[in-house]
């Protein structure tokens, strides 16, 4: 039960000089009016170095793509994209990033890239991205190659379809991951940080 710290006021302006057995229990009832609150949840035991961990995200970038024709209906593009990588679930190495992705597509043979993620401290998380590169076939697989700072020693992985939602005459280009998933492994010191 709370109760007001008031009524401690009020016993003391009655008789200021007179402590008694009575007012040292209303002093205590206040002190526990005043840890009264909403439980707090424990917090997560930090992740060990090499466990795995698993995440989900979403991610929406924008750039630019220049194409040329390499004969009988086959293009190849250079693709530069700049974007915002939110991540969700309790392995998440972290919770936002900017992205930049460079990468060659060959309308033949697929989509290779290499990716980088700033979090909002300026550690950074690097990889690489293979694709199919298709419309018809347009899943692309990440592997974390390393990182710096709270994401030195970082491996993993993860995927997502990729959906182009504009694409302009002049090779603008902005698009979204659809069913970005992965999981990753932490170095020794990434493995403890608070996410």
């Amino acid at each position: 039960m709370c109760v007001p710290i008031l009524a401690v006021r009020a016993c003391y302006s009655a008789r200021p000089m007179a402590i008694t057995r009575h007012h040292y229990l209303l002093l205590g009832l206040a002190l526990a009016a005043a840890a009264c609150g909403p439980a707090t949840q424990p917090s997560r035991s930090a992740a060990a170095a090499g466990e795995e961990l698993t995440f989900e995200g979403s991610w929406n970038a924008a750039g630019s793509r220049h194409t040329i024709s390499l004969g009988e209906g086959r293009i190849g593009s250079i693709v530069n994209l700049k974007g915002t990588m939110l991540l969700a679930g309790p392995g998440r190495p972290g919770v936002g990033f900017q992205s930049e992705v460079i990468g060659l597509v060959d309308s033949a043979t697929g989509f290779q890239g290499r990716s980088v993620w700033t979090d909002e401290h300026g550690d950074q998380v690097f990889s690489q991205l293979q694709g199919e590169g298709t419309a018809a076939k347009n899943r692309v697989m990440g592997t974390v190659l390393s990182g710096t700072g709270r994401y030195a020693g970082v491996t993993g992985s993860y995927e997502f379809s990729w959906h182009v939602v504009m694409e302009g005459e002049d090779g603008a280009i902005h698009g979204r991951a659809v069913d970005l998933k992965g999981r990753v492994q932490l170095g020794a010191a990434a493995a403890g940080s608070p996410r």
